[in-house]
């Protein structure tokens, strides 16, 4: 009774575990392939770096004229975004397909989330709130929030674990069973 109880704790572990992984894969698939058809062009139309500043000019514009992006923020694509389109036309596109790489491969996990959360913010505050964008920002939060998790079938821990010449990781405490935790000699009722 009591194994089979352990083998679904470890079962349910095991596939959180992996969804968590896959999620933050996805998330990373997901800001990779934003910036890529950014640089590229999706089909028929051009690429950000063809026609540089035209569409961010274009979609400021646009920002400004909605009624549901915030006084504060229409300042601020007005009096800094606008002078600067060129910068953010080369800019945003590269970031998108850095953290989509160090997502996917598992690279420096946090510091990606909290980058991609606030190029995310950004969006949402100029007036794009869609399902998708619900979607990034709640995968983003749920990485965060199983940050341990998310660090499963990473560069980064496979790294961590040939420098040191150890196994990747022990099994967390939950997935010992019984029997491991008795000292030697005692035997379970």
């Amino acid at each position: 009774m009591i194994r089979i109880k352990q083998n679904k704790t470890k079962l349910w572990s095991s596939s959180y575990q992996l969804l968590v992984t896959l999620m933050r894969v996805l998330f990373g698939f997901g800001w990779l392939m934003a910036g890529l058809t950014k640089m590229s062009g999706k089909a028929g139309e051009a690429s950000w770096y063809q026609y540089p500043g035209q569409f961010l000019t274009d979609y400021f514009n646009a920002a400004l004229l909605k009624p549901n992006v915030p006084e504060f923020y229409k300042t601020f694509i007005e009096h800094f975004c606008l002078n600067e389109v060129l910068p953010f036309n080369y800019i945003i596109p590269a970031v998108q397909v850095i953290l989509g790489v160090f997502l996917i491969l598992g690279v420096w996990i946090l510091p990606s989330v909290l980058i991609c959360m606030f190029m995310h913010i950004n969006f949402i505050l100029s007036g794009n709130m869609n399902i998708i964008s619900l979607t990034l920002y709640t995968s983003a939060f749920g990485i965060m929030m199983n940050l341990e998790k998310a660090h499963v079938l990473t560069l980064h821990r496979l790294l961590k674990s040939k420098r040191s010449g150890k196994q990747p990781a022990a099994p967390a405490l939950s997935e010992v069973s019984e029997e491991a935790l008795q000292p030697v000699g005692v035997s379970l009722p």
